[in-house]
């Protein structure tokens, strides 16, 4: 039997995404919806893959990778996402994920992809295989930036507050919401300027969404 884990705050979704897995009598999933959730899961309990949701809202797939990898070096992760990933295919490779499966994938995509994985493969759609397609020099410079981007990580009052900047939301407006004080506020924009070496909210924002620092899903509410 092939143990699954499934981390994905979409339920529905995943709850699809177990039924079609399961309909193969060889595989057994198991759902998480929080990122946080799963480290503390994994430690008592072993799978042979997990399947893996790239924009969460607490922690992102790459941070929640690099931290499962951390641990268990040999993990096996897979990226389950309907978002175009090219911008983050580097970073994802350099944390060690194992592949990537789109949630547009048959059935029979699917069962393959994730049996590929399990018996030692990587698998790359092929509508991303092409998207990867850059001239060295794209690729020198992506890469430079990426090293600079690497290994940041935004906690989730950093998240918050760019997600409120993401909607036009002033200082004051943010302060009101989170119940912190505006100077609370522009002390952590600052140390968010300074993590991602921007000078302006508008540039913290590119960057951010960019790199998957920030959820996609939570600038949209």
């Amino acid at each position: 039997m092939i143990k699954i884990l499934l981390i994905d705050d979409h339920i529905g979704v995943a709850q699809g995404t177990k039924a079609i897995l399961e309909k193969n009598k060889g595989m057994d999933v198991t759902i998480l919806s929080c990122g946080k959730e799963a480290i503390d899961h994994l430690k008592a309990h072993s799978y042979d893959l997990i399947l893996l949701d790239l924009y969460m809202p607490d922690l992102n797939g790459l941070e929640l990778s690099k931290l499962i990898l951390q641990d268990n070096p040999e993990e096996k992760i897979v990226i389950y996402t309907g978002f175009d990933i090219a911008a983050h295919f580097n970073l994802l490779v350099n944390a060690g994920v194992s592949g990537f499966v789109s949630k547009a994938s048959t059935e029979e995509q699917m069962v393959k992809a994730l049996e590929s994985i399990i018996q030692g493969e990587t698998i790359i759609p092929i509508c991303l295989f092409k998207q990867l397609r850059r001239t060295e020099a794209n690729t020198m410079l992506l890469d430079a930036d990426e090293e600079d981007v690497r290994d940041i990580t935004l906690n989730e009052r950093e998240q918050e507050i760019l997600a409120g900047v993401a909607e036009g939301m002033t200082n004051r407006e943010l302060s009101a919401k989170l119940l912190i004080s505006q100077r609370a506020v522009e002390y952590i924009l600052t140390g968010v300027f300074s993590k991602l070496g921007v000078k302006s909210r508008t540039e913290a924002l590119i960057k951010a969404k960019r790199y998957s620092l920030i959820s996609l899903k939570t600038i949209q509410h």
